[in-house]
């Protein structure tokens, strides 16, 4: 970079902008990577959360001491290690204090701290007192001893330590979360004791797989108590890759006929799902629930009562529709990406991750053994000066008495260095006594005894792992506590579909001559009684459910569909049909019904073909329609028949030449569209010349009647005078008496 400056005229450095803005963001980038958005893989940390840890234990805030205010704690912080903002200095101690957010918190707090349901509702850092948990000994136990680096603060005059000497590897137990330039870092918080037993795998087995470690660590642990959801292959997936998503979900149970929401997913407000459940109660989109309750106390901190309006409400769909609709589901982003031993940041796997960790917690544990090992030779060093003061003490004596410089001549004297020395100078007489000696020679032996357990730990790896595996485990036994988050395997949640969400009350659908639409409620309702618009009158009627589908079926043979639910109320004429939809130029609606989907209809033309269709094959969302029928030349639609038994049923048609004809319904085809077979014999050419046609088709089942009208007269058959028009599929048929040869309608009666 220096070789780009360049000095102008009046000496002064010059650099192009472009270089010196490309230095300057890359610096800014690597400061907020390695000093801000991301912990350290050693602790688990980010440096404000390391500082406020170890500025806590310098002003004496342990588990066992009283008190402090918060304001004292931040305001050392900020003036000696950590020059920021006192309210994000201070919003980071909180979340290290709320049980709720941290899995194992670091700092325990008096006085208001926020709660789940308002985690920012905590109150000013001058009313809040605060100390360090037991649990920050797994961070602080072994910091004086040589086992960490230290750095100047950033005005030098101080030090702080780069990094705390972790006992346990809490970058997994309480994760993080942030935001760097270019990368970020979502590590969701695990369980201590199988995260505590997969270090102790992994330090007898170095190779261990991650399908192995899986089998120790079966997922993320959260605060709350709600069930993780996502499958066990897709977690092994993201310990495999180092990201990946994680869901959960709340908890409910069924209690005297209300469903009770017990625990909420990590990080959801109870109040939120409260206005989210009761958003969708007023838009009318959840008509199953007819009250919602927060019966939250400090005994249950969650309890969310739902009443279902009956005793018949599935609450499993209910529940699995507010799982896709509200946050009783959540979904979150894994990413274990941290700063490693090489001061690098990197995503890493579970087993990258836990052989790394085990490196520093090895090199953590050799520096303490060696660093008390050092003290323990020195004192020793001082003991066999101490010990040949207590042999000679009275020539000792003499030469400090009566020597100018008593320390060069002891030094000569007992061949001793300048230490030992300065330290039979520094004896105070009240220890000159007979019981010292024994004192010195059961110090020396304890440390002689120390310093051979040590140099041999030192000297072995095996001894060195025996080691850390015991302090793990002693760790496990002091902070282990069981599982919160269960893995649950259940099935993906769906929302209601809106005709589910329409409550299923009977509609009486009705269309006039002039194709003006309506619904009535019930099945009561006199269609003929109601009120039509001058020269207009009932042409076609269909009894259904308010969360059913009507078809209108035109005069070309296309079908339209429209909720009944949107219909207009028959308390009006209704509106025209054509509003809704487009049908051709100069086409009428021939055609109404409305059922079940899985429903079964005769189709038909009065030119003497016609096929079995499902009712979902009528079904269309176009304005345009859906061609179902197709309707020969000088053909009409006749209006479909429902057909409730295909196999028992049989299919009468009744020419205007009076001519009848029945067969079985099973001889006809079931398509989905198209012409159909021939029904009854009639030429095409009289079809199309209007001479010969279909006037009535029906169908019947064994034990109704069909009453045919003919002007003011009508004959009721039963089954057995039918039997006199059976014949195939296709033929001509008998003539009906003389007098009800001109059919006007026919109907099927029970």
């Amino acid at each position: 970079m220096t070789d780009m400056i360049t000095l102008n005229e009046e000496g002064m450095e010059q650099i192009a902008l472009r270089d010196f803005v490309e230095e300057s963001y890359l610096n800014y980038s690597m400061y907020v990577i390695n000093d801000r958005a991301l912990p350290h893989i050693g602790d688990g940390l980010k440096p404000v959360q390391r500082r406020i840890v170890y500025a806590m234990s310098e002003l004496g805030l342990k588990a066992s001491s009283k008190f402090k205010k918060s304001a004292r704690t931040i305001g050392d912080v900020i003036g000696k290690f950590h020059p920021h903002g006192d309210s994000a200095c201070y919003e980071a101690m909180v979340l290290m204090a709320q049980p709720f957010a941290y899995r194992y918190p670091i700092v325990d707090g008096q006085g208001n701290w926020g709660s789940a349901d308002d985690p920012k509702s905590f109150a000013a850092m001058r009313y809040t007192e605060s100390k360090l948990r037991q649990y920050a000994e797994v961070l602080l136990a072994e910091l004086g001893q040589d086992t960490v680096d230290w750095k100047l603060n950033f005005d030098g005059e101080l030090e702080e330590p780069v990094i705390l000497p972790a006992r346990l590897p809490n970058v997994l137990l309480n994760g993080g979360s942030g935001i760097a330039v270019g990368m970020a870092t979502d590590i969701p918080p695990h369980n201590l004791r199988e995260v505590g037993e997969a270090c102790i795998y992994m330090l007898d087995n170095p190779k261990a797989s991650i399908d192995e470690l899986c089998e120790i660590i079966q997922g993320p642990d959260f605060p709350t108590f709600a069930e993780i959801i996502t499958p066990r292959e897709d977690i092994r997936e993201l310990y495999k890759v180092g990201k990946g998503m994680v869901k959960c979900r709340a908890i409910y149970h069924k209690e005297n006929d209300d469903i009770v929401i017990s625990a909420l997913p990590y990080q959801v407000s109870g109040s939120k799902v409260l206005e989210q459940i009761a958003a969708q109660m007023q838009k009318k989109k959840l008509p199953m629930i007819v009250d919602l309750r927060d019966e939250s106390d400090h005994e249950n901190p969650t309890r969310i009562i739902i009443e279902p309006r009956s005793n018949r409400v599935d609450i499993d769909s209910v529940m699995a529709h507010l799982f896709s609709t509200t946050d009783l589901e959540k979904s979150y982003r894994v990413n274990f990406n941290m700063i490693g031993i090489d001061g690098r940041p990197q995503v890493k796997t579970l087993d990258a991750l836990l052989k790394e960790w085990l490196t520093f917690r090895i090199t953590t544990v050799t520096r303490r053994l060696t660093y008390r090992l050092e003290k323990i030779k020195t004192r020793m060093h001082l003991l066999d000066a101490l010990l040949i003061a207590f042999l000679n003490i009275d020539e000792v004596i003499e030469i400090i008495r009566t020597e100018d410089k008593p320390k060069e001549k002891l030094i000569k004297r007992f061949t001793l260095s300048d230490t030992q020395a300065e330290a039979i100078l520094d004896l105070k007489l009240r220890n000159l006594a007979k019981l010292e000696e024994f004192k010195i020679k059961t110090e020396q032996a304890e440390l002689a005894e120390e310093r051979k357990g040590l140099e041999t730990t030192l000297d072995s790896k095996a001894r060195l792992k025996t080691l850390v595996k015991k302090e793990i485990k002693e760790d496990i036994e002091a902070f282990g506590d069981e599982r919160r988050s269960e893995l649950v395997l259940r099935e993906e949640a769906q929302a209601f579909s809106e005709t589910e969400l329409i409550g299923s009350e009977p509609v009486t659908v009705v269309l006039s001559e002039a194709g003006w639409v309506r619904a009535a409620k019930g099945h009561e309702v006199d269609p003929e009684g109601l009120t039509y618009r001058s020269g207009d009158k009932l042409k076609l009627v269909a009894k259904g459910k308010s969360n059913q589908s009507a078809v209108f079926l035109d005069s070309t043979g296309r079908a339209y569909t429209l909720p009944a639910h949107t219909l207009p109320s028959a308390r009006g004429q209704g509106e025209p049909l054509t509003g809704r939809v487009n049908p051709p130029s100069g086409a009428s609606f021939e055609g109404l019904m409305i059922g079940d989907i899985s429903g079964y209809y005769l189709v038909a033309t009065d030119a003497g073909y016609g096929f079995i269709t499902k009712m979902e094959n009528f079904l269309s969302k176009n304005r345009a329609g859906k061609a179902v029928l197709k309707v020969p030349k000088g053909g009409k639609v006749l209006a479909p028949a429902p057909i409730a038994n295909i196999g028992e049923s049989d299919v009468v048609s009744i020419s205007n030449e009076g001519r009848m004809l029945m067969f079985k319904l099973k001889d006809l085809p079931e398509l989905a569209k198209g012409k159909g077979n021939k029904i009854i014999n009639i030429p095409s050419a009289r079809v199309a010349e209007r001479i010969e046609f279909i006037v009535a088709i029906a169908v019947i089942v064994e034990g109704q009647h069909l009453v045919i009208y003919s002007g003011k007269r009508h004959i009721s058959l039963s089954m057995n005078d039918l039997e006199h028009y059976r014949g195939e599929r296709g033929r001509r048929g008998n003539k009906l008496p003389r007098g009800f040869q001109k059919v006007d309608k026919v109907e099927v009666q029970d």
